[in-house]
């Protein structure tokens, strides 16, 4: 059946143009948003978690907007299908890749850090076209191996590599990959939030990922973080930040409580862009597990 649905649909519609395309999200919008509804309750309850300081009227706005960009999202992802290099590097620009070639020159690797924030797969197709490391994104293979593979293609196009969560550890020990740059969406939800390194994130307690850090830490690897921003419908830039030049001797959670508040930061200023049908929120602390921070 997926066979079925990337060659008769998938495909032929990654080869229209995105002023097309963006027909089709309007479209989606109406069924998701307006007809379907689909997960706004989740979207609704993270939203005025996130910023209780607003009205409804300002928290349903944000919800509108947030869906508007979902949906443009849906297509954008579609259009990588078939995107050639020329409007990648036309719709997402780099703007300083000087901050992480300087150390691709030194043969030090980079762990880029970034959030499921504006349209962080086109980001990674195009870090592997603008700066001189191999990228490798991190990511959770999908079930069906059919797609898994056609995604693996499609991204693969232009030299980036996608590496399965479960094999993060192994990575390091590859030669192979020593002067690359490792992504990684910081705002996915733990599965072992006894593991986790805890703090306020949004106004919540939030358990958040502490293997950039460790992996940092442990490999010399410089932590970058990426602060995406959306130019206009199908225009992105990212401004690059080295959080620290020297992650051995980073004092515990630092490094972990920068690109957390990078990405918060990032949020509050235009809420819309992130992705709120996450349950970011589904794990809770236990009791007695202590809180690092707090804003």
């Amino acid at each position: 059946m997926s066979r079925v649905f990337y060659y008769l649909l998938l495909k032929p519609l990654s080869m229209l143009p995105l002023s097309i395309l963006y027909l089709l999200s309007d479209f989606i919008f109406l069924l998701l948003y307006r007809l379907a509804g689909y997960r706004t309750k989740v979207v609704r309850t993270n939203i005025r978690n996130s910023f209780p300081d607003k009205s409804e009227q300002e928290i349903t706005k944000m919800v509108v907007d947030f869906y508007r960009h979902f949906c443009d999202l849906i297509v954008e992802g579609i259009r990588l299908f078939s995107m050639p290099e020329a409007e990648v590097r036309r719709r997402f620009t780099v703007i300083n890749p000087e901050v992480v070639d300087a150390f691709y020159d030194k043969g030090q690797g980079v762990f880029m850090i970034a959030g499921h924030y504006n349209n962080w797969e086109l980001a990674v197709v195009a870090f592997d076209i603008q700066v001189k490391h191999t990228t490798v994104a991190i990511y959770a293979p999908l079930k069906d191996k059919f797609m898994d593979g056609k995604v693996r293609q499609s991204r693969g196009r232009f030299g980036l590599e996608l590496l399965s969560r479960k094999k993060v550890r192994n990575f390091f020990n590859d030669a192979n990959f020593k002067n690359s740059a490792l992504v990684f969406a910081n705002d996915q939800s733990p599965s072992n939030p006894k593991k986790s390194y805890w703090m306020e994130f949004l106004n919540q307690d939030t358990p958040v990922f502490f293997g950039p850090e460790k992996y940092a830490r442990e490999h010399n690897y410089i932590p970058v973080f990426a602060y995406i921003k959306k130019v206009k419908r199908g225009h992105y830039e990212t401004t690059l930040k080295v959080i620290t030049d020297d992650p051995v001797n980073s004092p515990h959670g630092e490094i972990t409580e920068a690109h957390t508040r990078m990405l918060e930061t990032q949020i509050k200023e235009a809420p819309a862009f992130w992705l709120w049908t996450h349950r970011r929120w589904k794990r809770r602390r236990e009791e007695g597990q202590e809180l690092q921070t707090k804003s």
